[in-house]
């Protein structure tokens, strides 16, 4: 049976794009298609798995191994937030085009060139000597492999037979499943025994095996460069522009003094001029680059903003439990993606049974629960103390990547029901990039609040510790003594001070995590249950 699972942040992980496996688009490929799909085919599934594998395994493949390159590259713990969230805002964008750029350039060349690009981005990661170099490689990836993964599913709807399909979809399933937990773990693997570089090396083999299982088994297609001036070059500008000028509105504003600086207005401005572009390539192009007007339907809408939540926690939690335990933890790269791995264990075990819950469980009553699952986990994660391990996050992880299948797989499902059949691909690569959007959003909030709350708790104990307090020149005393003076025992309790307001600061952030996805609860009520024996839709 067709499904497929979507992937977690976990990192998550985590975007997908249009999948152009919509019953109007795949009729023709089927209709002569043989009972039993050819060697050429299968390669050309081997090519399409193999490069949402690495697109995926590279959107967390950071998180580990992030604070080793933040401090080799010189960029600050909320600096190096840029370097998971360039990529995610370079998927968004490139997400609604994925289906176009198939259909202008043919698909062998389309993946030819993504491939090529992404090897190319990937050196420019792994030769990084300063935050910007890094930034340039992560948003060329973000483009280069965010196009990679829709087209694993186009491929699997094109060269294989209807009867064997749901074994290429379960292929791909795996794929979605793995790559993000799997690539704190290989991240940090490298960067403990090898180097960080390697984490971005690592690809250059693996796309050598992707072109050549590519031209072995895919046909050229000849180019339709007519379409390329049909595209909505208004709303493909308005993304660029707006997104990127959003995030770097949120990311960069605390720090900058919000208005104050020139760079956050000049920001605020960009962001207003793409949304702007954005809405006038919705009014006036023939086909918009992204269908907005479908966040009008009740259930569609409602559809996205679980989207955008569940973003929100995938994302947001894959990123802060390796801050947490390598900063307060003192773990390594490959100790924290061990930790991260944990949540992809109940995936897997789970997608053997992913066609019975289709058929059984209703739609609402799966996603209700898979948000209430993740919301406790992020709950559970809130009542971290500064001496906190690996070990305080199992049960957590192993709660999120129950909630992670329960929410996404139904949820894609509803993505495709909630629409007529001829929007159903643009309402695929809609939840997709709200879905990465929710992601782009944790991290810029982690950021701020890792600023603001930080300062807000170092204030208030050091406010509460009086000088001539008798317990609070007792505790210093006896730190001075066992620092060997008077200065070594301040400097030990500012120390202190500051690993308790991280602490909190962590759980501050996790219970807003949490606090999101309650909120989110009641929007299931909007969902309707999927129709009875009915193929599950091939979404991502």
């Amino acid at each position: 049976m067709p499904f497929a699972i979507n992937r977690s942040r976990s990192s998550s992980a985590h975007g997908a794009a249009e999948v152009a496996t919509r019953a109007v688009d795949r009729a023709p490929a089927q209709a002569g298609a043989p009972a039993r799909a050819d060697l050429g085919a299968w390669l050309a599934v081997a090519a399409g798995t193999l490069g949402a594998l690495m697109a995926t395994l590279d959107i967390s493949i950071v998180n580990s191994a992030l604070p080793t390159i933040q401090g080799e590259i010189g960029a600050s713990g909320t600096e190096g937030t840029w370097i998971a969230t360039s990529y995610l805002v370079a998927e968004i964008v490139v997400i609604p085009m994925a289906a176009w750029l198939h259909r202008m350039l043919g698909l062998r060349t389309f993946l030819l060139l993504a491939a090529g690009l992404f090897t190319v981005f990937s050196v420019v990661c792994g030769l990084s000597t300063s935050l910007s170099m890094m930034i340039i490689g992560r948003v060329g990836q973000g483009f280069t492999g965010g196009a990679m993964i829709p087209t694993a599913q186009t491929i699997i709807a094109q060269r294989l037979p209807p009867s064997q399909q749901p074994i290429g979809i379960a292929a791909f399933g795996v794929t979605a499943i793995l790559g993000p937990v799997l690539g704190p773990l290989m991240g940090g693997w490298l960067t403990e025994n090898i180097s960080w570089h390697y984490a971005f090396f690592i690809n250059l083999p693996i796309c050598a095996v992707l072109i050549a299982l590519l031209l072995l088994g895919l046909p050229h297609e000849k180019p339709k460069l007519h379409l390329f001036v049909q595209a909505d070059w208004f709303g493909i500008a308005g993304l660029a522009l707006g997104l990127g000028g959003l995030t770097v509105f949120l990311e960069d504003g605390q720090r900058e003094q919000w208005f104050a600086s020139e760079l956050i207005r000049y920001m605020f401005l960009t962001m207003l001029i793409g949304f702007g572009l954005l809405f006038w390539g919705q009014a006036t192009a023939r086909r918009p680059i992204i269908k907005l007007k479908l966040l009008l339907d009740r259930q569609f809408g409602s559809v996205a903003l679980m989207g955008v939540v569940l973003g929100i926690v995938l994302y947001g939690t894959s990123y802060a439990i390796p801050q947490f335990l390598s900063a307060l933890a003192g773990y390594n790269a490959l100790q924290s993606g061990k930790v991260v791995l944990l949540s992809g264990l109940p995936s897997l075990f789970m997608m053997a049974i992913v066609p019975l819950l289709l058929r059984k469980v209703d739609i609402r009553i799966a996603v209700a629960s898979g948000l209430l699952i993740m919301g406790v986990s992020a709950l559970l994660d809130a009542n971290l103390t500064a001496s906190s391990t690996g070990s305080d996050f199992t049960v957590s992880q192993l709660m999120r990547g129950v909630g992670q299948i329960l929410g996404m797989l139904f949820l894609s499902q509803a993505v495709v029901r909630s629409v007529p059949p001829e929007d159903a691909g643009d309402a695929s690569g809609l939840f997709n990039a709200v879905r990465n959007l929710g992601g782009s959003f944790a991290l810029a909030g982690i950021s701020i609040l890792q600023e603001q709350r930080m300062w807000l708790h170092s204030r208030r104990m050091e406010e509460s510790l009086n000088a001539n307090n008798q317990s609070v020149q007792t505790y210093v005393g006896g730190l001075a003594q066992t620092a060997g003076d008077q200065t070594a025992g301040l400097r030990l309790l500012a120390q202190q001070i500051q690993a308790q307001a991280l602490t909190m600061t962590y759980n501050d952030i996790f219970w807003i995590m949490s606090m999101v996805t309650f909120v989110a609860l009641p929007l299931v009520l909007f969902l309707k249950p999927l129709p009875k024996n009915v193929e599950p839709a091939m979404v991502h």
